[in-house]
């Protein structure tokens, strides 16, 4: 149960961690100053919504996120919602693309080479099929999470840890909704591909629980380290690099490397969901179907990294907010004594 657990939180831990969260470009959109109370906030929202997400999946035994869609929102919400999820899942693996094209910049490696490597690793996951997503996660994403939580810490460690929290500055606390609501869609993608292979409730409960935690915690320290650089933030387009202008040559490259790394992972999990929900419709093996729709993002990188998450990020936080309110109110709406009473 433990290892099937900590395999979900780490598939959910990496859908989340990608460019835009471990860039630090997303985290400083929705928070930045006066949101310690906003971080934790999201940390318990997001722990509410796995848990339902997970335990729908499982009751459903879904192979895809629409019946948990229709669970949550009814047959026509859902409808539109399905539509959503796919339009956001085809955007951010725009954004993922995107990321990985500038993150290779800083090595003088031409943006497009960037975005046509990261693509075609992306196509090499689904070789064989989609069972190496979840594979892929189990191994990667421990490392990738203790890496950015060693730099924050080591960052913090050389500026004296000045990390404070005072309750009466905590005024961006309605942030924590629409920065929980953005990574909503994502999240019923991917888990709603894997319910019928969740055999126990004690998985759901590591698996949101763990997974909550750990961003709560990476995201806190995260945004302490942004606020103490908030006034060099502005010439970054990838706030990490601000953080790590001070570090060795050694520790920027392997950082870049986990950041890249981290690109990698949402992206596949973009290509993971997309694939899953369009099996409905066509067939075909899961390279192939990963090859077209990369090849359909590739072209409109050309937007930009920081324009694509400033401009669609904000969007789908706003979008995501009937979701959210569901996925917190379903354990007391579908509660077995409130359908009694009905």
């Amino acid at each position: 149960m433990w290892g099937r657990g900590l395999k979900w939180m780490f598939l959910i831990v990496g859908t989340i961690i990608g460019a835009g969260y471990a860039s630090g470009r997303e985290i400083w959109a929705f928070f930045g100053d006066q949101s310690g109370v906003a971080i934790i906030l999201f940390a318990v929202l997001f722990m509410v919504s796995s848990y339902v997400i997970l335990h729908i999946a499982k009751k459903e035994k879904t192979s895809h996120y629409l019946p948990v869609l229709k669970t949550l929102l009814g047959k026509r919400l859902a409808t539109l919602y399905d539509f959503m999820v796919m339009l956001y899942l085809f955007s951010v693996t725009i954004i993922m693309l995107a990321g990985s094209g500038v993150t290779l910049e800083v090595y003088h490696i031409p943006y497009w080479l960037g975005i046509v490597m990261n693509s075609g690793l992306v196509v090499v996951m689904f070789l064989r099929d989609t069972s190496g997503m979840a594979k892929m996660n189990a191994y990667l994403i421990p490392v990738l999470i203790l890496c950015l939580i060693a730099v924050l810490y080591v960052y913090q460690t050389s500026i004296g840890f000045p990390i404070t929290f005072d309750w009466s500055r905590q005024q961006n606390w309605s942030s924590a909704l629409t920065f929980t609501s953005l990574n909503i869609l994502p999240i019923i993608a991917v888990l709603g591909a894997i319910g019928g292979q969740i055999k126990h409730k004690g998985e759901i409960h590591i698996a949101s629980i763990g997974s909550a935690f750990i961003l709560g915690v990476i995201s806190y320290l995260y945004n302490e380290s942004l606020l103490s650089i908030a006034h060099e933030i502005r010439f970054y387009e990838i706030p990490l690099f601000a953080i790590l202008q001070t570090f060795p040559s050694y520790m920027v490259f392997a950082i870049s490397l986990l950041l890249w790394l981290a690109i990698y992972t949402t992206a596949t999990a973009g290509v993971f969901g997309l694939i899953t929900r369009l099996r409905a419709f066509i067939d075909g093996p899961g390279w192939l179907l990963a090859l077209f729709l990369v090849a359909c993002m590739a072209p409109l990188t050309m937007f930009g990294f920081s324009t694509l998450i400033s401009v669609l990020y904000p969007l789908y936080g706003v979008l995501n907010l009937y979701v959210l309110v569901s996925l917190v109110l379903y354990p007391i709406l579908k509660h077995p004594a409130t359908r009694r009473k009905e």
